[in-house]
């Protein structure tokens, strides 16, 4: 079912490395600075809703997400938070810019093995500068021929992109652990996907199980599957 695929393009974050653990880990501390003001399920829908709130503004990424905490701090707080548990909350998010790039398993025998037969690139979303420090490190620029940082991933961008690669959506395969940001906007377009979960996701990234049983995608429990496939 693939034979006419000329470029496949993988998701970044929690697709060939680890990404969203560090977000859950970093809502824990957060909850636990503001601990005196809300319990920790209050602090995560109110952190949550601030994030969505954001999005249009600060889009996608650690950045943001900083930003978010910070006011949904001084909310919380209403406004009488200490400057110190303002400090330790970018400190948080500097942690996080600073993490080492923990690759999933198998990420580069199934690059290696699909380079030489397609054009590989990469298809994400985020802050442009985290996204290249984070591909810098891991040591697999040299398998991409293109590197895509998407301000969002709807249908529209995604056909801006095949536009730019002067191919058929047919000819395009996307790879990626989220059905609403990698699967169904290719399906939606005439393009192909595969599912490679991940076993945390962002609750804005989630779908309705409705959305999943009307989509046509295949699923792989680890990336080395994809290989099969081929």
């Amino acid at each position: 079912m693939y034979k006419n695929i000329k470029v496949i393009a993988f998701d970044a974050d929690d697709t060939l490395w680890v990404n969203e653990t560090y977000f859950r880990d970093a809502e824990h501390q957060f909850a636990k600075l503001l601990s005196q003001y809300e319990t920790e399920n209050k602090i995560d829908q109110e952190l949550f809703k601030k994030e969505i709130e954001n999005l249009k503004l600060y889009g996608y990424g650690i950045k943001g997400f900083i930003l978010s905490m910070i006011e949904c701090a001084l909310e919380l707080s209403n406004y009488n938070i200490n400057q110190k548990i303002i400090s330790k909350i970018l400190d948080i998010g500097k942690e996080m810019l600073e993490k080492p790039i923990e690759l999933l398993p198998e990420i580069d025998d199934v690059l290696e093995g699909l380079q030489h037969r397609y054009k590989l690139i990469v298809a994400t979303k985020g802050d442009l500068l985290d996204q290249e420090r984070k591909l810098e490190k891991s040591n697999l620029l040299h398998y991409f021929h293109h590197i895509e940082v998407m301000s969002d991933k709807k249908p529209t961008d995604y056909l801006k992109l095949i536009q730019h690669l002067d191919i058929n959506p047919s000819e395009f395969l996307m790879i990626g652990n989220s059905l609403k940001s990698d699967i169904l906007p290719l399906l939606e377009i005439g393009a192909s996907a595969i599912h490679v979960p991940f076993h945390t996701t962002w609750a804005h990234e989630k779908i309705s199980e409705k959305e999943q049983e009307a989509a046509d995608y295949r699923t792989v429990s680890n990336i080395k599957e994809v290989m099969g496939l081929f």
